[in-house]
């Protein structure tokens, strides 16, 4: 009878932490999906260090070329 209910017990036990692990673990997928759906909207949102720069780049040479328009005009008046 003892070893009956020793084995009742530690069924319960087990069954307790296998539902709180598979619990934990659901959970870690749950936010391992959540994290990686994250990481594609930043992705998608923002713009690299090299995009960056070459859109600096470009308005630079952009400015520079109105800056040269408004030399001449300068020297022409």
């Amino acid at each position: 009878m003892q070893i009956m209910l020793w084995n009742i017990g530690l069924s319960l036990i087990i069954t307790i932490i296998g539902a709180i692990l598979k619990y934990k673990c659901d959970e870690l997928t749950r936010i391992s999906i959540l994290l990686n759906k994250t990481r594609e909207e930043v992705a998608r949102e923002y713009v690299t260090k090299v995009e960056v720069h070459t859109e600096i780049d470009r308005l630079m040479s952009r400015l520079e070329i109105l800056d040269a328009k408004l030399d001449r005009i300068i020297e022409r008046g």
